[in-house]
Protein backbone atom coordinates (compact mmCIF):
# COMPACT_ATOMS: atom_id res chain seq x y z
CA UNK A 1 0.00 0.00 0.00
CA UNK A 2 1.50 3.01 -1.01
CA UNK A 3 0.17 6.68 1.25
CA UNK A 4 0.69 10.46 0.33
CA UNK A 5 -0.30 12.80 3.47
CA UNK A 6 -0.47 16.37 2.66
CA UNK A 7 -0.18 18.45 5.98
CA UNK A 8 1.74 21.18 6.94
CA UNK A 9 3.08 22.79 10.39
CA UNK A 10 4.07 26.36 11.52
CA UNK A 11 4.05 28.94 14.20
CA UNK A 12 0.68 29.96 12.49
CA UNK A 13 -0.68 26.12 12.68
CA UNK A 14 0.48 24.42 15.43
CA UNK A 15 2.35 21.07 15.27
CA UNK A 16 -0.46 18.75 16.35
CA UNK A 17 -1.58 18.42 12.77
CA UNK A 18 1.69 17.11 11.89
CA UNK A 19 2.57 14.84 15.35
CA UNK A 20 -0.73 12.68 14.87
CA UNK A 21 -0.32 12.60 10.87
CA UNK A 22 3.41 11.43 11.80
CA UNK A 23 1.70 8.79 14.36
CA UNK A 24 -0.40 7.07 11.18
CA UNK A 25 2.50 7.39 9.20
CA UNK A 26 4.47 5.08 11.57
CA UNK A 27 1.50 2.50 12.01
CA UNK A 28 0.87 2.31 8.54
CA UNK A 29 4.80 1.70 7.87
CA UNK A 30 4.66 -0.58 10.85
CA UNK A 31 2.26 -2.83 8.86
CA UNK A 32 4.21 -2.66 5.27
CA UNK A 33 2.76 0.18 3.50
CA UNK A 34 5.43 2.93 2.08
CA UNK A 35 4.50 6.38 3.09
CA UNK A 36 5.26 10.12 1.52
CA UNK A 37 5.04 13.66 3.41
CA UNK A 38 3.93 16.21 1.35
CA UNK A 39 3.83 19.88 2.95
CA UNK A 40 4.67 23.30 2.11
CA UNK A 41 5.14 24.83 5.81
CA UNK A 42 7.38 22.68 7.51
CA UNK A 43 9.86 23.45 10.54
CA UNK A 44 13.13 22.52 10.42
CA UNK A 45 12.75 20.59 13.72
CA UNK A 46 10.19 18.84 12.59
CA UNK A 47 12.31 17.97 8.95
CA UNK A 48 14.94 16.06 10.92
CA UNK A 49 11.91 14.20 13.18
CA UNK A 50 10.73 13.34 9.51
CA UNK A 51 14.43 12.29 8.51
CA UNK A 52 14.90 9.90 10.97
CA UNK A 53 12.62 7.89 9.70
CA UNK A 54 11.82 5.61 7.02
CA UNK A 55 9.32 8.00 5.11
CA UNK A 56 9.53 9.65 1.59
CA UNK A 57 9.09 14.03 2.11
CA UNK A 58 8.18 16.15 -1.04
CA UNK A 59 8.26 19.81 -0.32
CA UNK A 60 6.29 22.57 -2.14
CA UNK A 61 7.59 25.41 -2.75
CA UNK A 62 6.44 28.87 -1.40
CA UNK A 63 6.09 31.93 -2.77
CA UNK A 64 6.13 35.33 -1.54
CA UNK A 65 4.30 36.82 -4.94
CA UNK A 66 0.86 38.25 -3.65
CA UNK A 67 -1.71 35.51 -4.13
CA UNK A 68 -5.35 35.49 -4.29
CA UNK A 69 -6.05 33.25 -1.19
CA UNK A 70 -9.37 31.22 -0.79
CA UNK A 71 -12.49 31.76 1.50
CA UNK A 72 -11.96 29.43 4.37
CA UNK A 73 -11.74 30.15 7.50
CA UNK A 74 -8.20 29.38 7.37
CA UNK A 75 -7.01 29.80 3.97
CA UNK A 76 -4.23 31.89 5.05
CA UNK A 77 -2.43 29.33 6.66
CA UNK A 78 -2.04 27.96 3.48
CA UNK A 79 0.07 30.46 1.81
CA UNK A 80 -1.30 29.80 -1.93
CA UNK A 81 -4.61 29.25 -3.56
CA UNK A 82 -6.26 25.85 -3.45
CA UNK A 83 -6.20 25.81 -7.03
CA UNK A 84 -2.18 26.08 -6.65
CA UNK A 85 -1.92 23.70 -4.21
CA UNK A 86 -3.92 21.20 -5.69
CA UNK A 87 -1.32 21.52 -8.99
CA UNK A 88 1.65 21.57 -6.74
CA UNK A 89 0.88 18.57 -4.89
CA UNK A 90 -0.45 16.63 -8.41
CA UNK A 91 2.86 17.54 -9.86
CA UNK A 92 4.74 15.76 -6.94
CA UNK A 93 2.64 12.99 -7.15
CA UNK A 94 2.59 12.20 -10.56
CA UNK A 95 3.08 9.08 -11.89
CA UNK A 96 3.93 7.03 -8.48
CA UNK A 97 0.53 5.17 -7.78
CA UNK A 98 -0.83 6.47 -4.60
CA UNK A 99 -3.41 3.81 -3.00
CA UNK A 100 -4.45 6.85 0.01
CA UNK A 101 -4.18 10.47 -0.08
CA UNK A 102 -4.72 11.33 3.50
CA UNK A 103 -4.88 15.31 4.08
CA UNK A 104 -4.67 17.33 7.16
CA UNK A 105 -5.08 20.77 6.71
CA UNK A 106 -8.20 22.94 7.68
CA UNK A 107 -7.40 25.44 4.62
CA UNK A 108 -8.11 22.44 2.16
CA UNK A 109 -11.72 21.22 0.97
CA UNK A 110 -13.62 19.19 -1.55
CA UNK A 111 -12.20 21.86 -4.00
CA UNK A 112 -8.91 20.99 -3.38
CA UNK A 113 -9.77 17.31 -2.93
CA UNK A 114 -11.54 16.68 -6.08
CA UNK A 115 -9.00 17.60 -8.55
CA UNK A 116 -6.71 15.31 -6.82
CA UNK A 117 -9.10 12.50 -6.88
CA UNK A 118 -8.63 11.16 -10.67
CA UNK A 119 -4.78 10.52 -9.35
CA UNK A 120 -5.61 8.43 -5.84
CA UNK A 121 -7.70 5.62 -5.41
CA UNK A 122 -9.23 6.71 -1.86
CA UNK A 123 -9.17 10.02 -0.01
CA UNK A 124 -8.83 10.19 4.06
CA UNK A 125 -9.41 13.38 5.47
CA UNK A 126 -8.49 14.03 9.52
CA UNK A 127 -10.44 16.97 10.65
CA UNK A 128 -12.25 18.34 13.69
CA UNK A 129 -13.89 21.74 12.85
CA UNK A 130 -16.47 20.32 10.24
CA UNK A 131 -16.86 23.91 8.75
CA UNK A 132 -16.60 22.53 5.18
CA UNK A 133 -17.48 20.24 2.66
CA UNK A 134 -15.07 17.29 1.79
CA UNK A 135 -14.98 14.81 -1.13
CA UNK A 136 -13.43 12.03 0.97
CA UNK A 137 -14.22 8.00 1.37
CA UNK A 138 -12.87 8.14 4.63
CA UNK A 139 -13.04 10.93 7.81
CA UNK A 140 -11.77 10.88 10.99
CA UNK A 141 -12.53 13.64 13.90
CA UNK A 142 -11.94 11.88 16.99
CA UNK A 143 -13.01 14.32 19.36
CA UNK A 144 -15.88 14.21 21.41
CA UNK A 145 -19.60 16.04 20.77
CA UNK A 146 -22.60 15.48 21.67
CA UNK A 147 -23.94 15.81 17.76
CA UNK A 148 -21.06 13.82 16.59
CA UNK A 149 -23.41 11.67 14.21
CA UNK A 150 -25.00 14.82 12.38
CA UNK A 151 -21.84 16.33 12.70
CA UNK A 152 -20.49 15.89 9.21
CA UNK A 153 -24.00 15.81 7.61
CA UNK A 154 -23.92 16.81 4.12
CA UNK A 155 -20.03 17.64 4.20
CA UNK A 156 -19.31 14.26 3.25
CA UNK A 157 -20.61 11.86 0.46
CA UNK A 158 -23.13 9.45 1.84
CA UNK A 159 -20.52 6.94 1.14
CA UNK A 160 -17.99 8.05 3.04
CA UNK A 161 -16.77 6.26 6.84
CA UNK A 162 -16.88 8.08 9.36
CA UNK A 163 -14.64 7.35 12.21
CA UNK A 164 -15.79 9.90 15.11
CA UNK A 165 -14.22 10.03 18.89
CA UNK A 166 -11.44 9.58 20.59
CA UNK A 167 -11.28 5.51 20.26
CA UNK A 168 -9.30 6.54 16.65
CA UNK A 169 -7.41 9.15 18.62
CA UNK A 170 -4.22 8.55 16.71
CA UNK A 171 -1.54 7.94 19.68
CA UNK A 172 1.84 6.77 19.34
CA UNK A 173 2.18 3.39 20.08
CA UNK A 174 4.42 3.88 23.46
CA UNK A 175 1.34 5.46 24.80
CA UNK A 176 -0.49 1.54 24.47
CA UNK A 177 2.70 -0.36 26.16
CA UNK A 178 3.29 2.66 29.29
CA UNK A 179 -0.83 2.51 30.10
CA UNK A 180 -0.48 -1.28 30.98
CA UNK A 181 1.80 -0.36 33.58
CA UNK A 182 -0.39 2.19 35.13
CA UNK A 183 -3.55 2.29 37.65
CA UNK A 184 -5.74 5.30 38.17
CA UNK A 185 -4.43 8.45 39.95
CA UNK A 186 -4.83 8.50 43.64
CA UNK A 187 -3.66 9.54 46.79
CA UNK A 188 -1.96 13.24 46.74
CA UNK A 189 -0.47 15.54 44.12
CA UNK A 190 3.38 15.07 44.09
CA UNK A 191 4.12 15.82 40.18
CA UNK A 192 2.54 18.93 38.04
CA UNK A 193 3.16 18.55 34.18
CA UNK A 194 2.69 22.38 32.64
CA UNK A 195 2.34 22.35 28.59
CA UNK A 196 0.29 24.41 26.22
CA UNK A 197 1.51 22.95 23.17
CA UNK A 198 4.52 22.94 20.79
CA UNK A 199 4.39 26.21 19.33
CA UNK A 200 2.09 27.86 22.30
CA UNK A 201 1.75 31.27 20.77
CA UNK A 202 0.19 33.19 22.88
CA UNK A 203 2.65 32.04 25.39
CA UNK A 204 0.43 30.64 28.29
CA UNK A 205 3.22 28.71 29.78
CA UNK A 206 4.71 31.94 31.42
CA UNK A 207 1.26 33.23 32.47
CA UNK A 208 0.59 29.95 34.06
CA UNK A 209 4.15 29.97 35.82
CA UNK A 210 3.75 33.30 37.32
CA UNK A 211 0.10 31.95 38.43
CA UNK A 212 1.34 29.07 40.57
CA UNK A 213 4.49 31.22 41.88
CA UNK A 214 1.73 33.62 43.41
CA UNK A 215 -0.52 30.90 44.90
CA UNK A 216 2.24 29.25 46.82
CA UNK A 217 1.72 25.01 45.45
CA UNK A 218 2.39 22.44 48.21
CA UNK A 219 5.92 20.64 48.07
CA UNK A 220 6.04 18.51 44.48
CA UNK A 221 7.59 18.46 41.58
CA UNK A 222 6.59 20.79 38.48
CA UNK A 223 7.60 19.50 35.00
CA UNK A 224 7.10 22.13 32.40
CA UNK A 225 7.58 21.44 28.69
CA UNK A 226 8.05 24.01 25.56
CA UNK A 227 8.69 23.47 22.06
CA UNK A 228 11.96 24.55 20.57
CA UNK A 229 10.30 27.67 18.89
CA UNK A 230 8.40 28.83 22.09
CA UNK A 231 8.38 32.55 21.71
CA UNK A 232 9.51 33.56 25.29
CA UNK A 233 12.16 30.27 25.72
CA UNK A 234 14.41 31.77 27.34
CA UNK A 235 12.17 33.79 30.09
CA UNK A 236 10.49 30.29 30.51
CA UNK A 237 13.73 28.83 31.05
CA UNK A 238 15.15 31.37 33.36
CA UNK A 239 11.40 31.25 35.17
CA UNK A 240 11.61 27.38 35.81
CA UNK A 241 15.54 28.06 37.40
CA UNK A 242 14.13 30.70 39.44
CA UNK A 243 11.22 28.58 41.20
CA UNK A 244 12.70 24.81 40.99
CA UNK A 245 10.61 23.88 38.06
CA UNK A 246 12.14 21.35 35.56
CA UNK A 247 12.15 22.78 32.02
CA UNK A 248 12.11 20.44 29.27
CA UNK A 249 12.55 21.88 25.53
CA UNK A 250 11.63 19.59 22.44
CA UNK A 251 11.63 16.67 24.68
CA UNK A 252 11.28 12.87 23.41
CA UNK A 253 10.02 11.55 26.81
CA UNK A 254 6.42 13.55 26.59
CA UNK A 255 4.89 10.25 27.17
CA UNK A 256 7.05 9.24 29.89
CA UNK A 257 6.69 12.80 31.64
CA UNK A 258 2.64 12.29 31.28
CA UNK A 259 2.62 9.08 33.31
CA UNK A 260 4.56 10.38 36.01
CA UNK A 261 2.65 13.19 36.30
CA UNK A 262 -0.48 13.39 39.27
CA UNK A 263 -1.79 16.18 37.33
CA UNK A 264 -1.72 18.36 34.18
CA UNK A 265 -2.17 22.04 32.97
CA UNK A 266 -2.31 22.72 29.75
CA UNK A 267 -4.35 22.81 26.42
CA UNK A 268 -6.13 21.19 24.03
CA UNK A 269 -5.52 19.77 21.02
CA UNK A 270 -3.90 16.01 20.26
CA UNK A 271 -2.41 15.87 23.50
CA UNK A 272 -5.78 15.40 25.60
CA UNK A 273 -6.29 12.39 24.21
CA UNK A 274 -2.85 11.13 25.26
CA UNK A 275 -3.55 12.15 28.68
CA UNK A 276 -6.44 10.55 29.12
CA UNK A 277 -5.29 7.49 27.66
CA UNK A 278 -2.47 7.43 30.54
CA UNK A 279 -5.58 8.60 33.31
CA UNK A 280 -3.78 11.72 34.28
CA UNK A 281 -6.25 14.35 35.28
CA UNK A 282 -6.11 17.11 33.37
CA UNK A 283 -7.47 21.19 33.74
CA UNK A 284 -7.81 21.80 30.16
CA UNK A 285 -7.63 25.59 28.70
CA UNK A 286 -8.50 26.45 24.42
CA UNK A 287 -5.83 28.23 23.49
CA UNK A 288 -7.53 28.42 19.79
CA UNK A 289 -10.83 28.52 19.02
CA UNK A 290 -10.58 24.86 17.43
CA UNK A 291 -10.07 23.95 20.80
CA UNK A 292 -13.45 25.14 22.58
CA UNK A 293 -15.61 22.30 21.13
CA UNK A 294 -13.34 19.73 21.77
CA UNK A 295 -13.02 20.74 25.54
CA UNK A 296 -16.00 21.04 25.75
CA UNK A 297 -17.42 17.90 24.57
CA UNK A 298 -14.63 16.25 26.65
CA UNK A 299 -15.46 18.07 29.97
CA UNK A 300 -19.33 17.05 29.68
CA UNK A 301 -18.40 12.98 29.06
CA UNK A 302 -16.20 14.25 32.32
CA UNK A 303 -12.74 13.17 30.44
CA UNK A 304 -11.22 16.38 31.90
CA UNK A 305 -11.70 19.72 33.65
CA UNK A 306 -12.69 22.50 32.22
CA UNK A 307 -13.19 25.55 34.12
CA UNK A 308 -14.73 28.47 32.97
CA UNK A 309 -11.87 31.12 31.89
CA UNK A 310 -14.05 34.37 31.25
CA UNK A 311 -12.46 36.34 34.55
CA UNK A 312 -9.12 35.48 33.08
CA UNK A 313 -6.48 32.78 32.65
CA UNK A 314 -4.76 33.53 35.17
CA UNK A 315 -7.55 34.18 37.66
CA UNK A 316 -8.91 30.53 36.21
CA UNK A 317 -5.92 29.05 37.48
CA UNK A 318 -5.53 30.23 41.33
CA UNK A 319 -9.15 29.40 41.99
CA UNK A 320 -9.25 25.72 40.33
CA UNK A 321 -6.39 24.62 41.07
CA UNK A 322 -6.20 24.59 44.76
CA UNK A 323 -9.50 23.16 44.72
CA UNK A 324 -8.57 20.32 42.52
CA UNK A 325 -5.82 19.71 44.48
CA UNK A 326 -8.11 18.89 47.56
CA UNK A 327 -10.29 16.98 45.64
CA UNK A 328 -8.64 13.24 45.43
CA UNK A 329 -12.35 11.80 44.57
CA UNK A 330 -12.69 13.92 41.74
CA UNK A 331 -9.67 13.56 39.85
CA UNK A 332 -9.78 9.03 40.26
CA UNK A 333 -12.98 10.32 38.49
CA UNK A 334 -11.30 11.98 35.70
CA UNK A 335 -8.36 9.66 35.55
CA UNK A 336 -11.01 6.53 35.08
CA UNK A 337 -13.07 8.31 32.63
CA UNK A 338 -10.17 8.75 30.55
CA UNK A 339 -8.46 5.90 30.14
CA UNK A 340 -12.06 4.01 29.74
CA UNK A 341 -12.83 6.36 27.17
CA UNK A 342 -9.00 6.30 24.91
CA UNK A 343 -6.92 2.62 25.47
CA UNK A 344 -4.12 3.99 23.07
CA UNK A 345 -4.78 1.95 19.98
CA UNK A 346 -6.60 5.02 17.27
CA UNK A 347 -4.06 4.05 15.09
CA UNK A 348 -4.34 0.34 14.95
CA UNK A 349 -7.50 0.86 13.95
CA UNK A 350 -7.54 3.46 11.53
CA UNK A 351 -4.70 1.74 9.49
CA UNK A 352 -6.43 -1.52 9.77
CA UNK A 353 -9.91 0.44 8.36
CA UNK A 354 -7.53 2.26 5.34
CA UNK A 355 -6.89 -1.48 4.64
CA UNK A 356 -3.43 -1.72 6.57
CA UNK A 357 -3.35 -4.57 9.42
CA UNK A 358 -0.24 -5.72 8.40
CA UNK A 359 -1.83 -8.77 6.07
CA UNK A 360 0.29 -9.56 3.09
CA UNK A 361 -1.87 -11.05 0.22
CA UNK A 362 -0.91 -13.77 -1.96
CA UNK A 363 -1.63 -15.67 -5.22
CA UNK A 364 -1.89 -19.60 -3.69
CA UNK A 365 0.41 -21.68 -4.66
CA UNK A 366 0.28 -25.75 -5.62
CA UNK A 367 1.67 -26.69 -2.18
CA UNK A 368 -1.10 -24.90 -0.12
CA UNK A 369 -3.49 -27.11 -1.90
CA UNK A 370 -3.24 -29.89 1.66
CA UNK A 371 -3.53 -26.65 3.70
CA UNK A 372 -6.79 -25.15 2.33
CA UNK A 373 -8.33 -28.68 1.90
CA UNK A 374 -7.74 -28.50 5.76
CA UNK A 375 -8.73 -25.64 6.28
CA UNK A 376 -12.12 -25.39 4.00
CA UNK A 377 -13.33 -29.10 5.82
CA UNK A 378 -12.88 -27.50 9.52
CA UNK A 379 -16.42 -27.98 11.16
CA UNK A 380 -16.56 -24.26 11.73
CA UNK A 381 -15.79 -23.05 7.94
CA UNK A 382 -18.22 -26.01 6.83
CA UNK A 383 -21.01 -24.86 8.98
CA UNK A 384 -20.99 -21.28 7.08
CA UNK A 385 -20.61 -22.55 3.74
CA UNK A 386 -23.14 -23.00 1.30
CA UNK A 387 -22.21 -26.73 1.06
CA UNK A 388 -21.84 -28.01 4.31
CA UNK A 389 -20.71 -31.59 3.40
CA UNK A 390 -16.94 -32.94 3.75
CA UNK A 391 -15.49 -32.47 0.52
CA UNK A 392 -13.17 -35.59 -0.66
CA UNK A 393 -10.06 -34.95 -1.26
CA UNK A 394 -9.80 -36.09 -5.28
CA UNK A 395 -12.27 -33.52 -5.62
CA UNK A 396 -10.47 -31.19 -3.84
CA UNK A 397 -7.42 -31.39 -5.95
CA UNK A 398 -9.47 -31.59 -9.38
CA UNK A 399 -10.85 -27.94 -8.22
CA UNK A 400 -7.57 -26.76 -6.41
CA UNK A 401 -5.99 -27.02 -9.86
CA UNK A 402 -8.76 -25.60 -12.14
CA UNK A 403 -8.53 -22.97 -9.43
CA UNK A 404 -4.54 -21.94 -10.15
CA UNK A 405 -5.39 -22.30 -13.72
CA UNK A 406 -8.29 -20.00 -14.39
CA UNK A 407 -7.31 -16.31 -14.86
CA UNK A 408 -11.02 -15.26 -13.05
CA UNK A 409 -10.68 -17.35 -10.04
CA UNK A 410 -8.43 -16.00 -7.73
CA UNK A 411 -7.30 -18.14 -4.99
CA UNK A 412 -5.41 -15.59 -1.99
CA UNK A 413 -3.95 -16.93 0.89
CA UNK A 414 -3.71 -13.91 3.63
CA UNK A 415 -0.19 -13.85 5.81
CA UNK A 416 0.88 -12.22 9.04
CA UNK A 417 4.28 -12.16 9.77
CA UNK A 418 4.94 -15.30 7.02
CA UNK A 419 1.96 -17.20 8.44
CA UNK A 420 -1.14 -18.27 6.92
CA UNK A 421 -4.59 -16.26 8.37
CA UNK A 422 -7.07 -16.14 5.76
CA UNK A 423 -8.05 -17.01 2.27
CA UNK A 424 -9.69 -15.24 0.22
CA UNK A 425 -11.63 -16.19 -3.34
CA UNK A 426 -12.59 -13.89 -5.97
CA UNK A 427 -14.73 -15.48 -8.68
CA UNK A 428 -14.53 -12.85 -12.01
CA UNK A 429 -16.96 -12.36 -14.83
CA UNK A 430 -17.02 -9.23 -16.79
CA UNK A 431 -16.65 -6.29 -15.03
CA UNK A 432 -18.53 -7.57 -11.36
CA UNK A 433 -16.38 -10.28 -8.51
CA UNK A 434 -17.85 -12.15 -6.09
CA UNK A 435 -15.68 -12.71 -3.41
CA UNK A 436 -15.53 -15.75 -0.73
CA UNK A 437 -13.35 -15.28 2.02
CA UNK A 438 -12.66 -17.43 5.62
CA UNK A 439 -9.91 -16.95 8.47
CA UNK A 440 -7.69 -19.87 8.91
CA UNK A 441 -9.12 -21.98 11.88
CA UNK A 442 -7.23 -22.05 15.09
CA UNK A 443 -5.44 -18.68 14.67
CA UNK A 444 -7.43 -16.81 17.51
CA UNK A 445 -6.96 -12.89 17.46
CA UNK A 446 -4.63 -12.77 14.21
CA UNK A 447 -6.57 -10.98 11.99
CA UNK A 448 -10.49 -9.78 11.93
CA UNK A 449 -12.95 -10.52 8.86
CA UNK A 450 -12.86 -6.33 8.28
CA UNK A 451 -8.98 -6.53 8.11
CA UNK A 452 -8.91 -9.49 5.98
CA UNK A 453 -12.12 -7.88 4.00
CA UNK A 454 -10.63 -4.75 3.35
CA UNK A 455 -6.75 -6.29 2.66
CA UNK A 456 -8.98 -8.46 -0.03
CA UNK A 457 -10.42 -5.01 -1.86
CA UNK A 458 -7.09 -2.87 -1.95
CA UNK A 459 -5.73 -5.91 -3.32
CA UNK A 460 -8.36 -6.30 -6.06
CA UNK A 461 -8.27 -2.62 -6.36
CA UNK A 462 -4.92 -2.39 -7.19
CA UNK A 463 -4.37 -5.94 -9.86
CA UNK A 464 -7.72 -6.19 -11.72
CA UNK A 465 -8.56 -3.12 -12.67
CA UNK A 466 -11.27 -4.23 -14.81
CA UNK A 467 -13.43 -5.30 -11.70
CA UNK A 468 -15.87 -2.54 -10.88
CA UNK A 469 -18.59 -4.58 -8.28
CA UNK A 470 -17.87 -6.34 -5.95
CA UNK A 471 -20.73 -8.93 -4.34
CA UNK A 472 -20.77 -11.40 -1.88
CA UNK A 473 -23.43 -14.65 -1.13
CA UNK A 474 -23.80 -14.85 2.43
CA UNK A 475 -25.90 -17.42 4.03
CA UNK A 476 -28.88 -16.12 6.21
CA UNK A 477 -27.66 -17.57 9.15
CA UNK A 478 -24.85 -16.39 9.62
CA UNK A 479 -25.01 -13.51 11.43
CA UNK A 480 -20.98 -12.61 11.79
CA UNK A 481 -20.79 -12.36 7.62
CA UNK A 482 -23.84 -10.46 7.32
CA UNK A 483 -22.73 -7.61 9.69
CA UNK A 484 -19.48 -7.50 8.02
CA UNK A 485 -20.21 -7.54 4.96
CA UNK A 486 -23.02 -4.60 5.89
CA UNK A 487 -20.44 -2.30 7.97
CA UNK A 488 -17.63 -2.54 4.92
CA UNK A 489 -20.56 -0.87 2.75
CA UNK A 490 -22.49 -3.45 0.89
CA UNK A 491 -26.09 -3.40 0.18
CA UNK A 492 -28.51 -6.12 -0.16
CA UNK A 493 -29.57 -6.67 -3.95
CA UNK A 494 -31.84 -9.65 -3.60
CA UNK A 495 -33.28 -12.20 -1.56
CA UNK A 496 -32.53 -16.27 -1.64
CA UNK A 497 -35.88 -17.77 -0.32
CA UNK A 498 -35.24 -21.37 0.45
CA UNK A 499 -38.10 -23.51 1.67
CA UNK A 500 -38.03 -27.51 2.56
CA UNK A 501 -40.89 -29.62 1.61
CA UNK A 502 -42.30 -32.49 3.55
CA UNK A 503 -43.33 -35.89 2.17
CA UNK A 504 -47.30 -36.05 1.94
Amino acid sequence: MRVAIRVDASVQIGTGHFMRCLTLADALKARGAEVCFVSRHLPDHLRAMLDARPHGFKLLETTTEDVELGKLDHSAWLGVSQARDAMDTLEALFGDGWDWLVVDHYALDIHWESVLRPVVGRIFVIDDIANRQHDCDLLLDQNVYPDKQSRYLGKVPEKCRQLLGPRYALLREEFSILRQHLSLRQGPVNRLLVFFGGMDVDDHTSLALQTLAKIGLPVMRVDVVIGIQHPARAQIEAMCLEHGYCCHVQTNRMAELMASADLSIGAGGATLWELCSLGLPTIAFATAENQLDQIRGAASEGLLYAPDSKPGFAQAIALHLPALLDNGELRSLVSRNGMQAVDGKGALRVASMMGCAGLVLRMARPEDSEAVFAWRNHLSIREVSRSPAPIPWDNHKVWFSEVLNNHNRLLLIAEMDAVPVGVVRFDIQDAKAEISLYLVPGQPGAASGRDLLQSAEAWLARNRLDVEILHAHVMGANGRSVGLFQRAGYGVESIFYVKKLNPI
